[in-house]
């Protein structure tokens, strides 16, 4: 199976968040890098699981597990002139950006600091951890999901 990480800004929409909506699922929508764009509607399939990822904030870290609960279609933001996401050269017909539907598996018991994870050199080739990688959706190998799933009882 397999697994991904995905970044949110807790202030913008956090882990919280997503387990007030119904059903705990909601769309994962402003998603305008290619690269980020290509592993969801190319890679990713329903039922893969993710680690939540608060970002830019005081403690950025993994902080729960989602699971892909519907795989990419367009995302329609990009094509409302009212929204943050709108992207005026985005076409219905010919869709430039995805989303996928995210379902709250769990919170974590705590959460798993950037900085934690930088100390395990069993993660180091993890791509969350390499210079200059700022993606919004990155994958995780089965090795690296197993052993963060392990730092959280630490």
């Amino acid at each position: 199976m397999p697994y991904w990480l995905i970044k949110s800004e807790p202030d913008v929409y956090g882990i919280d968040d997503l387990a007030r909506q119904t059903g705990q699922i909601d769309h994962w929508d402003g998603i305008r890098n290619y690269q980020a764009r290509n592993y969801m509607r190319d890679d990713m399939r329903k039922g893969d699981l993710a680690f939540f990822y608060h970002s830019n904030c005081p403690q950025p870290g993994i902080c729960g597990v989602v699971k892909i609960a519907r795989e990419a279609y367009p995302d329609f933001t990009a094509f409302d002139s009212k929204h943050k996401y709108y992207d005026p050269k985005s076409d219905p017909a010919h869709p430039r950006w995805f989303m996928v539907d995210v379902k709250l598996v769990r919170k974590l018991k705590r959460t798993i600091t950037l900085q934690e994870l930088k100390t395990h050199e069993t993660l180091q080739d993890m791509r969350l951890l390499q210079r200059g990688t700022r993606l919004s959706i990155l994958p995780v190998t089965d090795k690296q999901w197993v052993y963060i799933l392990k730092l959280e009882n630490n």
